[in-house]
């Protein structure tokens, strides 16, 4: 006689349920796997079950509450907005205190991908352009390739409309964008009207590029998650090739002189440039994202500490060591200031200003070189891959000094 199906009560498959959509929303908010494994069990305890299994990927989770027990799979929907991150977050650290309830948190998380934006469309619309004109201003700035930058945002706003609607336009949004944007560029640098077209065109297509995903790729191979960081970079790598692709068209199509292609930058602004830049920056991010403006100084204030680090590591030995500080200092200022104030979401604090530290844009510049000049294109890609690689360093070590910081706060918080 065969054993008859091992009946569990239903609390216990609905935690199992409610364990697997909380992992899956903090994979799908931006987080490292490792990470999301980590935090996932340390739910899963408060809920008890300490013996919680969970392996992660870029795009979905296994998760059992004990080991020979029965487990489920859940996949990823799709990335989420900075203010649908900051509900996550609210739920994780409800559920970890138990204030909230199986019910509210199924309920909370369920309405996610509904949650409307906080923001009107125009003012979404217009912040594609307010995020390119605050990269420009660090990049290029020059007040021709700042008004080419608000433009190309513009265009790469309706693209990202359209790929919304036409799958085919999804699919090749990549090509199509830098193909559009470096059309654009390259004909107003062949009529004079602004030099170093290479850095400009890269501003509105940074909101776009995989830099984000490279480096966390990165970060979770240095981490042990060999499955998950393998897979980011191979998809980040493809989705350079495929920029590269459209900006080479656009430079074949108006046959765009090899002197036009040199790796320029123009600074018509002076030293007042990159603090406003960054300012521009996080407001647009903000708007585009949903974050609310209350946690506009939190996320500014990491942000300059990134930046900040960023810049003296750079004036004290070069971009690898610029890359290396401006990580630490982005990934521990925003575990800190979580940490200080629990209702600050880490995530949504610190990932506007992992955008700020542009690694996309300098991968994007490293592969289109080697199109261009494969010999000198060949040690820019060595020299960004190095940047990349401290960036991913530097967050493993920011996270690490957060952790080894939040034990004398607590006893400096107690109360005496």
């Amino acid at each position: 006689m065969r054993p008859g199906p091992i009946v569990q009560p239903d609390s216990v498959a609905e935690d199992r349920r409610l364990l697997a959509y909380l992992g899956t929303a903090m994979i799908a908010g931006g987080q490292p796997v490792h990470e999301v494994e980590y935090d996932l069990k340390g739910v899963a305890t408060a809920l008890g079950y300490p013996l919680a299994q969970v392996g992660a990927t870029p795009t979905g989770l296994t998760l059992g509450l004990e080991p020979g027990s029965p487990a489920t799979f859940e996949s990823v929907a799709g990335p989420l907005r900075l203010d649908q991150s900051a509900v996550v977050s609210e739920v994780r650290r409800g559920l970890n205190a138990r204030r909230l309830t199986a019910d509210e948190a199924f309920a909370r998380l369920g309405n996610l991908r509904s949650l409307p934006h906080r923001y009107p469309r125009w003012l979404q619309d217009t912040s594609w352009s307010v995020i390119a004109v605050g990269i420009a201003m660090l990049l290029q700035p020059g007040w021709p390739n700042i008004a080419a930058a608000a433009i190309g945002g513009g265009a790469v706003m309706l693209l990202v409309r359209l790929a919304g609607r036409v799958r085919l336009a999804a699919t090749l949004l990549p090509t199509i964008a830098a193909f559009v944007v470096g059309t654009g560029v390259f004909a107003a640098a062949q009529a004079g009207w602004l030099d170093g077209p290479l850095r400009t065109l890269l501003a509105p297509l940074a909101v776009l590029l995989p830099g984000a995903l490279v480096v966390t790729g990165m970060s979770e191979l240095a981490a042990g998650a060999m499955v998950a960081g393998s897979a980011r970079l191979t998809f980040g790598t493809v989705q350079l090739l495929l920029f590269s692709l459209g900006i080479l068209s656009a430079t074949t199509v108006l046959g765009v002189a090899p002197e036009l292609l040199a790796n320029v930058r123009v600074n018509q602004l002076g030293a007042w440039g990159p603090p406003v830049g960054l300012a521009v920056i996080c407001v647009g991010l903000c708007l585009n994202e949903g974050a609310s403006m209350w946690l506009l100084p939190a996320i500014a204030l990491v942000v300059a500490a990134a930046f900040g680090a960023q810049l003296a590591g750079q004036a004290a030995s070069g971009a690898v060591l610029g890359g290396f500080l401006g990580a630490i200092a982005g990934s521990l200022g925003a575990s800190l200031a979580a940490y200080l104030r629990p209702q600050l979401p880490r995530l949504v604090v610190f990932l506007p200003a992992f955008w700020v530290l542009v690694p996309g844009s300098l991968g994007l510049l490293s592969v289109t070189s080697i199109g261009i000049d494969p010999q000198q294109g060949v040690r820019t890609v060595v020299d960004v891959g190095a940047v990349i690689c401290a960036l991913a360093l530097g967050l493993l070590f920011g996270s690490a000094m957060a952790q080894a910081a939040a034990g004398p706060l607590a006893r400096l918080r107690a109360p005496r």
